[in-house]
């Protein structure tokens, strides 16, 4: 039987049971912090469970897409390991029970009209006190009772070794059902799950019955496959096998099953089929949380063709068959094969450029330990290769016990928790923390969201939290501490916080018009009024469907029952939704300009202002980002209505809305149209008229991580205060410059050239002509600086493309641009006097030389340079030394009548002797009162006392020559 007809034949049993076919969940579960990747089928339903949810269906049934790296050593070298995998599950929320499930799973398995499984190959386990499940498998379903085996807490129960060990919460006994094939050891190809007890602290008596039981099944898709297909591992099944044949042919080697290569194969075909499934959903190799895991998956795929003999980019090549193997169930894989193949080869490449360089450093750690008489590798330093180089430990391990060296795993474990920490790849959780928040969700279920047409409700406050400071008692290993935590209460009502020690304070409403983030839209802001207090809500979050008002009381009380006024900040709302409907003409415009794969990967959208991440490989040439921007424009100014209506998914399907990759959606949906060009499918809150989003404009365009770029925008008042800003930058450039907007690039770039010139003449201390003026051009009008040539006012687009031009120039931000040329014509003023002060003072290097008296074999040069800067004297010691490398210079200036100025030079060949400008000038600084030094070449000092000048210009000599021993 093929996979694909048991993945359908188990849902359409459960269909006849009454079950409702639910759609597999997204890899990575956005709504839930506790995990990176959707591990199970019941992780959707985590809330059914609890009861936080109001039920739509009581009975459930899902093949569910799971990822999962706990175990990932095992990958290739057992029958039945994956990474991803399709778990087939039936469930039951608070309706039937054991006697159902165990009958249900019996008849899908044996019964000729769905699996036909022979039943004299299927053994069960129960848990060891479970005599109601044990008495349903032998009374009822017929077995004997030397089939039916009664196991312990660690074996048969979820989670396993709960009523000892933890964690308190929902739990229960479970039932496996096993196959025996004729070779070869049993399997286990089903698990139900019993929940039917909620866990209170330690044993005995530990175990309280719920008051509603629960039903949560899981059955390995591959594994069932690999039964009813006759096959020894998962890997030879139907839609398995063919990607390792194609994993074989890239490498160009024969698939041997029983070979290392075998299991290497077996590892690349796993790998690139959840590496594929998951860049699908966006999930792009990265350094942090889901992406890090994809990054490792893929490297890890890499080192196998590595250890095969390849060196360049092959696992891209099996995107194909992964999608066509996979496509069946999921035919949105076929829309993105290219993009797939050009994210997972461009990490190829990457790996393969420092995988050399990683096993050269392996070899350099081995000779460090040889030489110090190590044994063991330092797990640290093992991860820390891993990080830099991308080398499993797993591999290091390996060649070190080829060395006969161990491997200090427990170093290494712990440096992967420290990473786990720091980010954020750490699991949080099961099922929930029992909380005050969690308390209130099992009594609201819901909150009704009126924010779509109101800003502006009365309702009533259902519950009320607040976090406080508490010392709590922490035992250690050696001593007890009193640490402080801000641990969350419910209330029965809320004052205004008196000092730190209080927290954030959270409020739920009966209903409520204020919007709570999602969906890349951040939470509304507004106040609650009570008949005695006023509350500043500050954010609002979505903790399920329960809505969370965050903030404080601002004055009296708020308490539990009230009946308050909820009331929203309109001005700060409008203004968010402008920036939320622009990112949905932004992202037509994107995949108008750079194609359909330029999908959006998150967003953040607050007041008049949004962050828009999208998929691209390159970043989007300046020309082709105007492009797109102008369209954008040009969409808001032709107007239209934005619509929004809720309607079948099928039918959103149909219309041609945007589905995200990576997104799982409701039925029925939400889908905002704007004008007869973007549909898409939102939860957020959206203008009535294109036009009301007023004003567009992208300020950067950037990258943030392999395969993803970021826009950043704005809109309405913040698009028009920058437009106003720019065309001010422009018109301070125009008046610096004194030519019109139009002859700006030109007049700067002569502006450009003409500080270069300045400063290279100042350097080389020769004037080269005549001073540069800014004089103002005939016919200036400062009251027509934005006309065209054609005498036309310039659009705005002109304008900025000016300011962009000059900012680009300058490598400076847009809005930086005017200072910097208003400061580039101060400078170039500075110049021509320090130009005009050179030739005054006429530096000749010939004249100074002249000076010059014998010391040994080289020329020592003390003087007094009348009116002379630093750099000039530096330039003058520059040009001396260049005619003698065997002279060493100090020359001295009064700057008016309290500085002077002090500038020593070493030529080459005394350097090279052990002599120092440095120490010369430190060592005289002081006969003028002042301090300084630099380099052994060059070397500056400054002082106060000028009428010890000459004072200074003896002692300089006497220095010298009393560390020359020839002198």
């Amino acid at each position: 039987m093929k996979t694909n007809e048991i993945r359908e034949k188990y849902l359409d049993f459960f269909h006849t049971k009454g079950h409702t076919i639910v759609a597999s969940d997204v890899l990575v579960p956005k709504w839930d912090p506790t995990v990176l990747f959707t591990p199970a089928g019941m992780n959707q339903f985590k809330d059914h469970f609890l009861g936080k949810v109001n039920l739509e269906y009581t009975r459930a049934t899902t093949s569910q897409k799971c990822l999962r790296t706990g175990d990932i050593e095992n990958v290739g070298r057992t029958a039945y390991h994956h990474t991803f995998f399709e778990m087939l599950g039936n469930f039951s929320f608070g309706d039937y029970f054991k006697r159902e499930a165990i009958h249900w799973a019996w008849e899908f398995l044996t019964d000729k009209k769905w699996l036909g499984i022979d039943p004299g190959r299927l053994t069960v386990s129960v848990f060891l006190d479970d005599d109601e499940a044990s008495d349903i498998w032998h009374k009822e379903v017929g077995l004997s009772l030397d089939r039916i085996n009664r196991m312990g807490e660690h074996d048969n129960f979820w989670p396993a070794g709960a009523p000892t060990d933890g964690p308190d919460g929902v739990c229960g006994p479970c039932s496996e059902i096993f196959f025996h094939p004729d070779n070869g050891p049993e399997c286990e190809i089903w698990n139900l799950v019993f929940t039917q007890f909620n866990r209170v602290g330690a044993p005995p008596n530990n175990l309280v019955p719920l008051p509603s039981k629960n039903i949560d099944t899981g059955m390995g898709l591959e594994r069932i496959a690999a039964t009813m297909q006759g096959a020894s591992t998962n890997f030879h099944i139907d839609i398995l096998r063919p990607i390792v044949d194609a994993a074989a042919d890239a490498v160009g080697i024969k698939y041997d099953a029983n070979t290392e290569n075998g299991r290497r194969l077996r590892r690349i075909a796993d790998h690139v089929r959840a590496c594929s499934m998951a860049i699908h959903e966006n999930v792009y190799p990265g350094a942090n949380k889901e992406e890090y895991v994809i990054r490792r998956l893929l490297r890890r795929a890499v080192l196998q063709g590595h250890e095969m003999g390849l060196r360049e980019p092959f696992l891209f090549n099996l995107v194909p068959e992964v999608v066509a193997q996979m496509e069946q169930p999921y035919p949105e894989l076929r829309a993105t094969v290219d993009r797939v193949a050009q994210v997972i080869k461009n990490e190829e490449r990457n790996f393969f450029g420092t995988l050399d360089g990683g096993l050269a450093r392996i070899e350099s750690i081995f000779g460090s330990m040889k030489s110090s008489n190590q044994t063991a590798v330092n797990g640290k330093e093992a991860f820390d290769l891993y990080q830099t180089y991308g080398i499993p430990a797993e591999l290091f391990a390996s060649i070190a016990e080829d060395r006969g060296l161990q491997f200090n795993w427990e170093q290494y474990k712990e440096a992967i928790a420290q990473h786990a920490i720091h980010s954020g790849a750490g699991s949080k959780g099961v099922m929930g923390d029992f909380g005050p928040i969690d308390d209130i969700k099992r009594e609201v279920k819901a909150t009704p969201f009126l924010g779509y047409d109101q800003t502006k409700t009365n309702s009533i406050v259902c519950g009320l939290v607040e976090e406080v400071l508490e010392e709590i008692q922490v035992e250690g290993e050696e001593k007890v501490e009193v640490k402080k935590f801000m641990v969350a209460h419910r209330r029965a009502e809320l004052s205004k916080p008196a000092d730190a020690a209080t927290g954030k304070q959270f409020v739920v409403l009966e209903k409520t018009p204020f919007y709570a983030e999602s969906g890349g839209q951040v939470g509304d802001t507004g106040v609650l009024v009570g008949p005695t207090g006023r509350f500043s809500v500050e954010d609002c979050q979505k903790n399920g469907d329960v809505f969370i008002h965050v903030g404080q009381v601002l004055e009296g009380t708020l308490k539990d029952g009230d009946s308050i006024s909820a009331n929203v900040d309109e001005p700060r709302r409008d203004a968010i939704r402008r920036a939320h409907s622009a990112t949905h003409i932004l992202h037509y415009a994107l995949q108008q300009n750079l194609g359909t794969h330029a999908q959006q990967r998150g967003s953040k959208v607050v007041d008049d202002l949004l962050r828009f991440d999208f998929a691209n490989l390159e970043a989007i040439p300046g020309n082709q980002l105007a492009n797109i921007e102008k369209l954008v424009i040009d969409k808001i100014q032709v107007g239209g209505s934005v619509v929004a209506e809720t309607l079948p998914l099928e039918q959103a399907k149909k219309a041609g809305a945007m589905m995200l990759f990576g997104e799982k959606y409701p039925d029925p949906v939400r889908m905002v149209s704007i004008g007869d060009f973007s549909k898409e499918l939102c939860g957020g809150i959206h203008v009535r008229e294109i036009a009301d989003i007023e004003g567009f404009e992208i300020l950067s365009e950037e990258n943030i991580s392999s395969g993803t770029r970021r826009i950043q925008a704005i809109t309405g008042k913040r698009a028009t205060e920058f437009q106003t800003k720019v065309r001010d930058s422009v018109r301070r450039i125009c008046e610096t410059l004194k030519v019109p907007a139009v002859e700006v690039p030109a007049a700067f770039s002569t502006l450009f050239e003409d500080a270069k010139s300045l400063r290279k003449q100042l350097t080389s201390g020769k004037k080269s002509g005549p001073a540069i003026s800014l004089a103002k051009k005939a016919g200036f009008d400062p009251t027509s600086l934005f006309s065209s040539g054609s005498g036309k006012p310039m659009a705005y687009a002109e304008i900025r493309d000016i300011l962009k031009q000059v900012a680009a120039k300058l490598n400076v931000s847009l809005l930086e641009g005017a200072d910097r040329v208003q400061a580039m014509s101060l400078e170039i003023a500075t110049l021509n006097d320090q130009l005009e002060k050179m030739e005054q003072t006429a530096l000749n290097p010939d004249d100074l030389l002249a000076l010059s008296e014998k010391i040994g074999d080289f020329s020592m040069i003390v003087a007094e340079i009348p009116n002379a800067d630093a750099n000039q004297m530096k330039t003058v010691i520059d040009q001396i030394r260049k005619k003698n490398s065997r002279s060493a210079i100090f020359l001295a200036s009064k700057q008016g009548e309290d500085k002077v100025i002090l500038v020593a030079g070493m030529g080459r060949e005394l350097v090279e002797q052990g002599l120092s400008a440095g120490e010369w000038i430190k060592s005289i600084a002081p006969v003028v009162g002042g301090s300084g030094g630099g380099k052994a070449d060059l070397a500056q000092a400054g002082g106060k006392e000028v009428q010890r000048l000459e004072d200074a210009l003896a002692a300089a000599k006497s220095h010298l020559k009393s560390v020359v021993p020839s002198a």
